[in-house]
């Protein structure tokens, strides 16, 4: 685990962004397509976790991005290239645009100046989506990867986000994915060699703590 000190200069809240990957209610909410990985993300603590932290991001001055994956009533413009984009296809919930299944889910709130990223197509939340260029204008450097699933889309963020040159952070108490024996290993062997581990409790420290008020 990085120190606070380390944290602290990573996460500072004038160039960090935190993304909440797939937390919507078709995906991690009581009405899931994938009941298995609802039921991991809530029995884990990793969604209340993404909860607490995107409400401290709130009250920090952090720029919350929500990633959603979400497809037209007609599937236009969707994958089907991959045996996973075949399986969506063929589940009893949808992640129809404009549905409550693509909403954020509970216990998550969403704040007027958080940004809501839909995508159509592909395994990741940055590639193709708009993503990269709000970080940029936001003046982003560090982006803190939360959500779903452990399998696919949270590496895809994390190495998307590496690639495009800034630096990630992942909470790892604050991300699920199946079987829950994955989670550790994945970040272990792979999610640790290409950003920072910590876990959601050592990032509400730096968030939480008292600003320094500048002198006259």
């Amino acid at each position: 685990m990085p120190s606070y000190e380390e944290l602290s200069r990573l996460l500072d809240p004038a160039a960090t962004a935190l993304l909440t990957v797939e937390c919507q209610q078709g995906v991690v909410g009581r009405e899931s397509a994938l009941p298995e990985l609802a039921e991991e993300a809530r029995a884990s603590g990793a969604l209340a976790n993404v909860a607490r932290l995107v409400a401290a991001a709130h009250a920090a001055g952090v720029q919350v991005l929500h990633a959603v994956a979400e497809r037209r009533p007609d599937g236009r413009g969707a994958n089907r290239n991959a045996p996973l984009f075949q399986a969506v296809g063929k589940l009893p919930v949808r992640q129809v645009s404009g549905t409550s299944a693509v909403r954020i889910a509970p216990p998550i709130e969403v704040a007027d100046e958080d940004f809501v990223v839909r995508r159509l197509h592909g395994l990741s939340p940055l590639a193709g989506t708009g993503v990269d260029a709000l970080l940029r204008n936001a003046g982003c450097r560090t982006l803190v990867v939360t959500g779903v699933s452990a399998n696919v889309a949270v590496p895809n963020a994390v190495f998307d986000a590496v690639n495009l040159g800034y630096t990630a952070v992942v909470p790892a108490d604050a991300i699920a994915g199946l079987p829950s024996t994955y989670t550790p290993a994945m970040v272990r062997h792979t999610l640790a060699l290409v950003a920072t581990v910590t876990s959601a409790k050592e990032v509400l420290a730096v968030w939480r703590r008292p600003r320094r008020t500048p002198q006259a």
